[in-house]
């Protein structure tokens, strides 16, 4: 990454005439790749080679083979190809000729055990360089970074209202609102509900499709009361109600939803089904047509089970 930042600061303005054709290479070189990619660690290769040839015809380049490989990079990280052998069998080569011969060969470390001392002091080393590194990271994040309480879950939810499809009518609007189960709250500011402006359905395919795009966010605190309790919290629910607007601005219920939610962090895309109490017979539908209104809920927590409920 320091290698990056350096490349960023040696970077020049472009002009604007030429700054299209140069943010694309369409032919990068394979130096243009080593030399732009985020991975940008320089790396020493020492080959171990073996010559294998016959008597009387050594030094020839036919005869040569790679036996081991070792990197090392700037980070001071030693990589050995093949690794070295230990328990393992000898490495095997095979050589086709005049003669077929098979060589075998081993790959031990034979560097001086490190003592003590030195390992201690290279620890000492690495520690001082951990904490230095995480008070640069700390100035990085400041002093302001808002933690929660022990004990306390908190639980942001940024979502929108995308589209309703399906509906009767023309012209819908939703009325959305939050449940807290116990042991749950929010801050005094936070608004739980909240009401989406009236949109007109357009034609999608087969369906009549309302176009929201309506955002909302909201905060809740989670904090157990009793710490002997093992059992699972109730997750908090949002209730929508989706209504029709006609012409003489009176309402109908076209459906009610809910949903609990996602308990995993993320990005979640939805799809709420909704329904609505019907009266039997032709006459509710042409009230509902000609004055308006439609059997409605009394408690919108009966569109599932109640939380309150206790089988």
């Amino acid at each position: 990454m320091a290698t990056v930042r350096r490349r960023r600061q040696d970077r020049r303005p472009v002009e604007g005439s030429s700054l299209k054709s140069k943010v694309i290479t369409w032919e990068p070189s394979e130096e243009f790749i080593k030399n732009n990619h985020v991975i940008n660690t320089p790396v020493q290769t020492m080959y171990i080679m073996g010559d294998l040839g016959p008597y009387g015809k050594l030094g020839h380049r036919e005869y040569e083979h790679v036996l081991c490989t070792i990197k090392v990079d700037s980070n001071g990280v030693i990589t050995v190809k093949p690794d070295f052998t230990g328990t393992k069998g000898a490495y095997r080569i095979e050589l086709d000729g005049e003669k077929r011969e098979l060589w075998k060969y081993t790959i031990e470390n034979a560097s001086v055990q490190v003592q003590q001392e030195e390992e201690e002091r290279e620890q000492r080393v690495f520690r001082d360089l951990y904490s230095r590194h995480k008070e640069y990271l700390s100035g990085l994040v400041g002093s302001e970074f808002e933690m929660p309480l022990p004990g306390t879950l908190r639980l942001f939810v940024n979502g929108e209202v995308v589209s309703a499809q399906g509906y009767e009518y023309d012209n819908l609007y939703i009325h959305f609102f939050l449940e807290l189960p116990k042991c749950w709250s929010s801050p005094a500011f936070q608004q739980l509900s909240g009401v989406t402006q009236t949109c007109a359905t357009k034609k999608v395919g087969w369906d009549n499709v309302a176009y929201f795009c309506y955002l909302f966010t909201l905060e809740m605190f989670f904090t157990q009361e009793d710490e002997s309790e093992d059992s699972l919290p109730q997750w908090p629910v949002l209730y929508f109600e989706v209504l029709s607007l006609d012409f003489w601005q009176r309402y109908r219920v076209e459906g009610y939803g809910s949903l609990v939610l996602p308990a995993s962090p993320g990005l979640h895309t939805l799809t709420i089904p909704t329904w609505r109490p019907v009266e039997l017979g032709t006459v509710s539908e042409l009230r509902r047509f000609f004055i308006g209104g439609s059997p409605e809920l009394e408690d919108l927590t009966y569109i599932r089970i109640p939380t309150s409920f206790k089988p």
